[in-house]
């Protein structure tokens, strides 16, 4: 193998460079889509790139150059691979089966919460979520807090406090509601999931990884723009909500688990291993504000073609390094 086995290995830095860029300009639901897709393509890549990388150290072993029937000098000259990069892919490897594992019960076990909370949760009382639309059912929560969320479940639940209908007007209500319904509308949670997965199996790409949770958020916005006609009114409410929510501390966001819709652990509504993704603390509000204030985003051609080059170059390169690999094993073979 050549130089082109590192190449899946690198791609995700330019990755995570180009994310932020391409969560900002393009049009959010299309970001959302292109993002997670990105981060699980090239999560992909770089596996198989280690695993090419461990496999070619594991070849060099006397008794499987045995089993194999090939010639392990011959397969040591023509691989220009050095063993210890080999063993180093391997260690690795093995701390990305077990980051992913560990991720995929964590989000097993808050999504199964999730739908179990929704399913106990009855709607409190209905609520008027839109210019000319009936009154919708919500679940409304007592107490100070300020929250409101999409809680993911069959059915899933809109929750909201009861203080926050109190502090918004008929609009600004309106303007949440369908946010929080964009949400379950659109199954976000699976979006900002998949793509923590995926950012589990290549920690480079936890900054792509984000960008889905900010897309997300811009995606529920601009639904709700489009649902009341009016995206400074979007705007004054995201504003409004994050001015009213108090605070939180950066290490109980850091521990929390991104599932659109579940709260933190705070008082006997919340379950183990959730947290609320609501209109307040969601994403960077400054940010989504100002998109929301601008002309709404159009297709960019040149960003679309730049997210795809980087996937072709890792998936090239992989497909390349496994080609040579089973090349330097046949060429052994016939050495033998």
């Amino acid at each position: 193998m050549d130089a082109f086995v590192y190449l899946p290995l690198l791609v995700p830095v330019l990755a995570a460079m180009a994310a932020r860029p391409l969560a900002a300009r393009l049009e959010p639901r299309l970001a959302t889509w292109l993002l997670t897709a990105t981060t699980v393509a090239l999560a992909a890549f770089s596996t198989a790139a280690l695993a090419l990388l461990a496999a070619s150290a594991l070849a060099r072993v006397p008794a499987l150059a045995a089993v194999g029937e090939y010639s392990q000098p011959a397969l040591r000259r023509g691989d220009p691979v050095p063993v210890l990069a080999g063993v180093a892919a391997a260690l690795l490897l093995t701390a990305v089966a077990v980051a992913v594992a560990v991720v995929i019960r964590a989000r097993a076990r808050g999504l199964a919460e999730s739908y179990r909370r929704a399913a106990l949760m009855a709607p409190g009382q209905s609520v008027a979520t839109g210019p000319g639309q009936a009154a919708e059912a919500v679940v409304v929560v007592p107490g100070r807090a300020i929250e409101a969320y999409a809680l993911p479940g069959s059915p899933g639940r809109i929750v909201v406090s009861g203080r926050l209908l109190d502090e918004l007007d008929a609009p600004g209500q309106a303007a949440l509601f369908a946010h929080e319904r964009a949400h379950l509308a659109g199954r976000h949670h699976l979006f900002t999931t998949v793509a923590h997965l995926a950012a589990a199996a290549n920690p480079l790409l936890l900054p792509v990884a984000r960008a889905v949770d900010y897309t997300v958020e811009r995606w529920a916005d601009e639904r709700a723009a489009s649902v009341t006609g009016d995206r400074r009114l979007v705007a004054a409410t995201i504003g409004r909500v994050a001015l009213l929510a108090p605070a939180r501390p950066r290490r109980m966001r850091a521990a929390s688990l991104a599932i659109t819709g579940t709260r933190p652990r705070s008082g006997p509504r919340s379950g183990p291993g959730t947290r609320a993704v609501s209109l307040a603390w969601a994403g960077p509000v400054p940010r989504r504000v100002a998109a929301l204030l601008a002309p709404p985003p159009r297709r960019q051609l040149t960003l679309l073609a730049v997210a795809a080059l980087l996937v072709l170059i890792a998936g090239g390169s992989a497909a390349e390094a496994a080609r040579d690999l089973h090349a330097l094993v046949e060429f052994a073979q016939a050495a033998r």
